[in-house]
């Protein structure tokens, strides 16, 4: 399991009857877990007095509580080899709760932007041009700030103008905001086979697809039909000397094992390297025990491999 251990500003306080106590830079959040089937006993003073809790539905969806939460705070997150103090290398990021419990950041995601930022930077350092990287489904930027933070070219694609808007508020604050990074509202199914036609090459691939979705034009998205094909024509992006392709799943059944054969018949039989695939986790409780977060799958080139 790869753990998102560094945070400083983040912390899971518990988790129990399937609701985490969050501590995000100083104001406690309830949210709902599915995964948390245990319980407790709620002793932490956290569950007594939250700033906000977020009820779901049974209906689907569900509704935010707020009690004395700001409308917008900020969180940061130091990138390995750097500190806050000397603010070097540190992702700043807008939280604003919204609708489905989020925040606008995945906070065990810290684990994947740790690995992408050394290999990225060792190849900005090593390279002659900067590395080029495509993130898609992009969400609110965090890998995408990470990978500029290395070094690299990056294009941020996400069908959404919203979160795409929010991404660029990240990067500006993270002092990112003049880094070479092309910000796409963009069907990215559709961008990738356009990405084909135009004889684009990337270094690294990195995604987070949504379980289901829909186009800008009412395209259907499931995960579970969608995702092989769609990985098997984003690996025809890869360059001649790729780095990596990562694909991140918070979907039950796409568990590890199945991310690495995706990874394994569509990117390992077009590339030489090595398919790594684990649990992402948060510390909870005083990191007595580590709260599972979803799965990724990295296909790594050879050279990237001994990077790590």
């Amino acid at each position: 399991m790869r753990v998102a251990d560094r945070w400083t500003e983040y912390r899971v306080q518990d988790a129990s009857a399937g609701r985490r106590l969050e501590l995000w830079n100083g104001y406690t959040l309830v949210r709902p877990d599915p995964q948390v089937i245990w319980t407790t006993g709620e002793t932490h003073p956290g569950w007594k007095k939250p700033n906000a809790v977020y009820h779901r539905s049974s209906q689907g969806g569900g509704h935010w509580d707020f009690f004395d939460l700001p409308e917008e705070w900020m969180l940061h997150y130091a990138l390995p080899g750097t500190s806050p103090v000397s603010g070097s290398q540190q992702l700043s990021f807008h939280l604003k709760p919204f609708a489905f419990k989020h925040t606008g950041v995945f906070p065990e995601q810290a684990a994947n932007w740790d690995v992408s930022f050394r290999l990225l930077k060792d190849a900005a350092e090593h390279r002659q041009e900067a590395p080029k990287v495509l993130n898609l489904f992009a969400y609110t930027g965090g890998a995408t700030l990470a990978a500029a933070a290395a070094g690299a070219a990056v294009t941020h694609v996400d069908a959404s103008k919203g979160m795409v808007s929010w991404a660029k508020e990240n990067a500006e604050s993270s002092g990112l905001g003049a880094a070479p990074i092309r910000w796409l509202v963009d069907d990215c199914m559709k961008f990738v086979e356009r990405e084909i036609r135009r004889g684009r090459k990337y270094d690294a691939i990195i995604m987070d697809p949504p379980s289901y979705g829909r186009g800008p034009k009412g395209e259907i998205w499931k995960i579970e039909e969608s995702i092989f094909p769609f990985v098997q024509r984003c690996a025809e992006l890869l360059s001649d000397e790729p780095l990596f392709f990562l694909i991140n799943s918070y979907t039950t059944g796409l568990q590890p094992g199945v991310l690495a054969y995706l990874l394994q018949l569509s990117v390992e039989t077009r590339h030489q390297g090595s398919v790594q695939a684990d649990e992402l986790g948060l510390p909870a409780d005083g990191g007595r025990h580590v709260l599972p977060c979803g799965a990724s799958g990295w296909w790594f080139s050879a050279a990237a491999a001994k990077k790590l």
